[in-house]
């Protein structure tokens, strides 16, 4: 108990595990359709349109999370926009659209020097600076994804595995991309100050991924993703206190390795189905 609570003792430390908690269960939640969507590559792209949206908001004296959310969502409606057609593919969109947002906020950065700290905190992550607003921004991101995917749970189902059943039965599948674009977009500047922007992604894709190999329920997927993320995040904390390794690394690597461990269960699971019943 005393390896447990001694981290505890530091207000950095708490706030920081609170923070690594509230993300990685919304961002296991939101991952669950991501990765069913195909859409992996969505969460990467809308960080670095974020970090660029950011740095433009600092120039304007804006809050950081005004110009980040700002960005954000502008890219989501855009790549929206362009691949509503089927002409342009959703990879070919993101790749175009968010790195020119990035580069936008490079290019700034390289134009105004004391952007540098603040640079380099966003892009590996800065979890153990997370301050009370941060906090609060970060629950209220998480309460209103939870809510807003409990409600909206069916739609979100029929538009991710069949679109087209969708709309005949009655479901207006724009609206729901729209909404869906919205809540990814938050969550993933809500996670830049805990795993930063080069590894985002991570804690969106590696819990869905490593629950979909541990069920073939979808409401199961949903909870052992949002449980693996949870678990994940707190268990990645602890582990930077111990090894004094930047967090957002060890939030990552303790990912990977669940999921490197569920490529072994997977197999075992296969087997014990095909094996005849006692």
């Amino acid at each position: 108990m005393e390896f447990l609570l001694e981290p505890l003792e530091y207000e950095f430390f708490r706030h920081a595990l609170l923070a690594a908690f509230m993300i990685g269960a919304s961002s296991g939640l939101i991952g669950v359709y991501v990765v069913l969507r195909g859409m992996s590559y969505v969460g990467h792209g809308l960080s670095h349109a974020a970090i660029g949206g950011a740095i433009v908001g600092i120039t304007l004296n804006l809050n950081f999370y005004t110009g980040a959310c700002a960005m954000g969502l502008l890219a989501a409606l855009i790549i929206n926009k362009i691949t509503k057609n089927n002409k342009i593919k959703l990879d070919a969109a993101i790749g175009i659209v968010t790195t020119a947002m990035f580069a936008l906020g490079v290019a700034i950065v390289s134009k105004m020097r004391n952007f540098k700290q603040n640079f380099e905190a966003v892009l590996f992550g800065n979890i153990l600076g997370i301050t009370g607003e941060d906090l609060m921004i970060i629950g209220l991101v998480t309460c209103v994804t939870l809510i807003t995917m409990f409600f909206s749970y069916r739609a979100l189902l029929f538009s991710t595995f069949d679109s087209e059943a969708a709309q005949v039965s009655g479901i207006k599948t724009a609206p729901v991309q729209l909404l869906f674009s919205l809540l990814l977009t938050l969550s993933v500047i809500a996670s830049l100050n805990v795993v930063g922007v080069t590894m985002v992604a991570a804690t969106l894709i590696a819990p869905a991924v490593t629950a979909r190999m541990l069920t073939d329920s979808f409401s199961k997927m949903i909870i052992y993703s949002m449980f693996l993320g949870a678990i994940t995040g707190v268990t990645g904390m602890y582990l930077s206190y111990i090894l004094n390794v930047p967090s957002g690394t060890t939030i990552v690597l303790f990912s990977a390795l669940i999921f490197s461990l569920s490529l072994l269960i997977k197999p075992a699971r296969s087997l014990k189905k095909r094996l005849p019943l006692p």
